[in-house]
């Protein structure tokens, strides 16, 4: 599948997919400042994200193997991968199906094992909104406000509302809620053992729970060439918590 993206400048390739629910605007900021530093940078909407195509089959092998082609067609020779969360396992899996092929690996906040279903609340919060009646982005958030209490999180979310192209004039999610829903097992499962020497940087928040202790070690027996990063006082959403430390983090590993 071809995927929509945004390009940034010119130099190396390093190439950022975002998370569940994300799209690449996400990370526009971000790929600016790489951009200023050297850098041809390409922000992708993953599968049923974003302005990406919609497909009912959706799992981390199909998401790799759409990563693959955006390589093969761009041409890019040893690409950086950096993925956040879903995105980061999304590089995961494409280094265990395509070892070698990347030059470098950033993983934020996500490890390698299968984690329980912990997105209920936002699932039932997105369903609950009915673009039959509402019109307006307040409208929608209303909604949601009884199943997502944080602020934060709504506000990612309510981005990705659009005004369909149609006679109707309704709003609708960009994200493919309907497979989102129906697959959602699929993006909770653990990467195949495989040991890898690709250069990798793990980055966690230091209050974040998705990487643990054991999670630490088990990045260690894959990449024997990899290090750590703990970012203080940020949760999952390292990069938009704590932007400066984490630019920091990358361009350190990135910038030889």
């Amino acid at each position: 599948m071809k995927l929509a993206y945004r390009e940034f400048g010119q130099g190396k390739a390093l190439i950022i997919l975002h998370g569940l629910f994300g799209q690449s605007d996400n990370w526009n900021t971000f790929a600016r400042s790489f951009a200023d530093k050297g850098f041809q940078v390409f922000t992708l909407n993953q599968r049923n994200h974003g302005l990406s195509q919609h497909s009912d089959v959706w799992d981390y092998e199909v998401m790799a193997n759409d990563l693959k082609e955006f390589i093969d067609e761009h041409q890019l020779k040893d690409p950086i991968l950096l993925g956040h969360s879903m995105g980061g396992k999304t590089v995961l899996f494409f280094e265990q199906m395509f070892p070698g092929l990347a030059k470098k690996l950033i993983i934020v906040d996500i490890a390698t094992r299968a984690y329980k279903s912990h997105h209920m609340d936002v699932l039932k919060a997105l369903h609950a909104v009915n673009f039959d009646s509402i019109q307006t982005r307040k409208e929608a958030e209303n909604v949601m406000n009884s199943h997502i209490p944080d602020f934060g999180t709504r506000q990612f979310l309510l981005k990705n509302i659009y005004w369909k192209d149609n006679a109707d004039q309704k709003m609708d999610w960009r994200f493919n809620l309907r497979v989102i829903s129906l697959n959602y097992d699929n993006i909770r499962v653990a990467v195949p053992f495989q040991v890898s020497q690709t250069e990798a940087l793990i980055i966690k928040g230091g209050k974040s729970h998705y990487i643990n202790e054991e999670d630490e070690i088990d990045f260690k027996e894959r990449f024997p060439n990899s290090h750590l990063v703990s970012i203080a006082e940020a949760d999952h959403w390292v990069h938009a918590e704590k932007p400066k430390e984490f630019s920091e983090a990358v361009l350190k590993f990135i910038a030889d």
